[in-house]
């Protein structure tokens, strides 16, 4: 393996030595499925969930926002099909304990399963049997049968519960959207590669309502919208992929994945899926309330909307973004010894933090200047000061966590009032006005391609 390969390992590494991701609770050993966000990873999930809601809400004049509750009827999920079909087939070995998805060829074989022999001890399996994915609490002072809830699985169902509400507070009129992001839980029987399979995880999730038989025109509008978002964001085009589902949902009738090219191979970053008029019938028939959409436009025609359904896992976006921005660059020019710099290419209004302020000493002066200007570009973006150590190590170090920007304050600084900006992934470096700073990033921002 090419020692400058990007690895899982190296993500990872990178990730808890900058502060972007935690191990959850590692004081007492760390508790498995579940991570921490730590100051740039909070701003880089941040940015990426205000790039998405501003793609789908700001972006599209018929569609609207939600924050539905985490706590729903029980019956929710009843009528979903998650009570019945929300499951996974789990083995365990008698001997070493270790437990097993049974249809996840990555984990066990087929024959493995069949024979019942652990692929990790040699051990006697048990036979598969049926896990649900849903995690059970209970509300009030008594835990019996009635008192039971469930940790929401997804996101969605909190949009179609709440559909009529929108359309006659809003006068929403098909075809409409409404999109929600928000916390999801699922209890799965392996958490796997970092951030990327968890037991707490968020969603991105928009539900486009249509009349039937627009269907495949708003699902094939869909597919394209939601590629171009990656594109946008500068996202490597030959690192993503299409996956068609052939076996269905039973509440779908067509699926696509935007796969990406993980470390560890192409996984599903995004699903979008025609989930015809599956949810909102269920719902009706769980309720008793009638869901129907009347088209006053059309003669009051009525009948019960399709879906198309796109659905990113934010904390999974986390981490396309960090693996896709990773490079280890090497700047020695030919016959020189090698020279690595650690570089994450983030688009600048994904990054943690959009430009860095550095005083190329701290005495005479230099740093209360920098000081100064830091303050002033707080105003319009998410900044960082660094004054410690050789200024070549301080570009390496915002390099390393992605800053697109660093502003450097010397001595002619302070006689002709003009700084030093250094681009990220060129390191290019021009010297310009300090009045002109603010409109010039702002301006690189807005033609930012990634080289």
């Amino acid at each position: 393996m090419d020692n400058h390969e990007i690895t899982m390992e190296k993500i990872v590494s990178l990730c808890k030595r900058r502060g972007f991701v935690f191990q959850s609770s590692e004081i007492y050993g760390g508790q498995a499925g579940a991570w921490d966000y730590g100051p740039l990873g909070i701003e880089l999930k941040k940015n990426i969930q205000n790039a998405w809601w501003k793609e789908m809400t700001q972006l599209h004049d018929n569609i609207v926002g939600l924050d539905a509750a985490i706590f729903m009827h029980p019956r929710t999920w009843e009528a979903s099909g998650h009570v019945a079909n929300f499951s996974d087939p789990l083995v365990d070995c008698k001997d070493c304990k270790m437990r097993f998805r049974a249809d996840d060829e990555s984990q066990i074989s087929k024959e493995n399963v069949e024979k019942r022999i652990c692929p990790k001890c040699g051990g006697e399996l048990t036979p598969p049997r049926s896990f649900n994915l849903m995690f059970k609490t209970h509300i009030g002072p008594a835990e019996d049968t009635a008192s039971i809830l469930y940790l929401r699985p997804e996101t969605a169902q909190g949009i179609y519960v709440n559909y009529k509400n929108i359309i006659q507070s809003n006068r929403m009129k098909i075809p409409f959207g409404i999109a929600q992001v928000g916390k999801a839980f699922r209890n799965e029987i392996v958490t796997k590669n970092f951030i990327f399979r968890t037991c707490e995880f968020e969603q991105m999730e928009m539900q486009f309502f249509v009349k039937p038989g627009d269907d495949d025109k708003f699902f094939e509008y869909w597919r394209g919208q939601r590629w171009e978002f990656y594109k946008k964001y500068g996202i490597r085009e030959n690192k993503l992929r299409w996956y068609h589902h052939e076996k269905l949902a039973h509440y779908a009738k067509d699926a696509y994945d935007i796969e990406y090219e993980f470390p560890m191979g192409f996984s599903e970053l995004e699903g979008i899926h025609n989930r015809t008029n599956f949810d909102l019938t269920k719902h009706t028939e769980y309720s008793g309330k009638d869901m129907s959409y009347i088209d006053q436009d059309n003669g009051n025609e009525k009948y019960i909307p399709y879906i198309i359904e796109t659905s990113a896992g934010l904390t999974r976006n986390v981490l396309m973004f960090m693996c896709d921005a990773y490079e280890e660059q090497n700047l020695a020019k030919a016959g020189e010894p090698e020279d690595y710099r650690t570089v994450l290419h983030f688009h600048p209004k994904i990054a943690p933090v959009t430009v860095a302020v550095l005083p190329l000493m701290k005495k005479d002066g230099l740093a209360e200047l920098a000081k100064d200007i830091q303050n002033e570009l707080k105003e319009e973006f998410v900044t960082d000061y660094d004054q410690a150590g050789a200024i070549g190590k301080r570009y390496r170090r915002q390099d390393e966590v992605g800053t697109p920007f660093c502003v450097t304050v010397d001595y002619d600084s302070k006689e002709d009032n003009t700084v030093t900006l250094r681009f990220r992934d060129s390191m290019e470096q021009v010297r310009i006005p300090r009045s002109e700073l603010t409109a010039r990033i702002k301006q690189e921002i807005k033609n930012y391609k990634r080289v």
